[in-house]
């Protein structure tokens, strides 16, 4: 794999308002990396995810994703940060008011796309690579769980984005279809976008092994996978 770094934090302290969640935080992420982030409920996985894409500020350390910097990060910036990354999240976060290729149009135009025909190849090219391409009419009720999952990794596609961060993506998903997603996400990763996946699927993570962090105890471990 290149070992161009997508993420790269150094000593880094991440924070909710005021409350210290993980300290001396170190991680680098490189092009073609599957990471999954491991730990109990509270242990910082959501805040670690929620600094990278900007949603929480870096107050402590140095970091640095798909290009940006991060102690450094301006408001102006958080659009052009999330344009360079796909987030997915367990809950799929679709409009249900709207039909699939309508979700996927909405999101390209709040982007800065402007040409119809350019947006409707890039949705027609994702669904495609989420093997949903016949799916566009639909609205999201008529689709099932993973089916809507696929449609929010196509979404999280749109813009050929560095980086997925991905929140429990399979934690509303029966085994069998979170294996579909599981295949689909690491056809992804193969391409050489870099991943970071947060999970608590220990099942998962044995059948699809990848360098996995934890965060225990305010900290950030690599775990190292034991094979039988």
């Amino acid at each position: 794999m290149s070992t161009e770094p997508i993420i790269s934090i150094q000593n880094a302290s991440i924070y909710q308002e005021k409350h210290l969640v993980l300290s001396h935080v170190d991680l680098q992420v490189n092009r073609g990396d599957f990471h999954y982030l491991i730990g109990a409920t509270g242990s910082g996985k959501s805040s670690l995810l929620k600094t990278l894409y900007g949603d929480l500020p870096l107050k402590e350390g140095e970091g640095k994703v798909c290009d940006l910097d991060l102690a450094n990060l301006k408001e102006a910036d958080i659009p052009t940060l999330r344009r360079r990354m796909g987030i997915v999240f367990q809950d799929f976060q679709l409009l249900m008011d709207r039909s699939v290729e309508e979700n996927l149009r909405f999101v390209l135009k709040a982007t800065g796309w402007k040409s119809k025909k350019e947006m409707q190849a890039k949705i027609d090219e994702v669904l495609e690579k989420v093997n949903m391409a016949t799916k566009g009419f639909k609205m999201p009720h008529q689709l099932s769980g993973g089916e809507q999952q696929r449609v929010a990794i196509a979404r999280a596609l749109l813009n050929d984005p560095y980086l997925i961060l991905a929140d429990e993506p399979t934690g509303n998903l029966d085994p069998s279809t979170s294996e579909e997603i599981m295949i689909l996400l690491e056809q992804i990763s193969k391409s050489g976008r870099a991943i970071v996946m947060a999970t608590h699927d220990y099942s998962l993570i044995l059948k699809f092994p990848h360098e996995t962090l934890k965060c225990q105890d305010g900290k950030v471990f690599n775990t190292v996978q034991r094979t039988l």
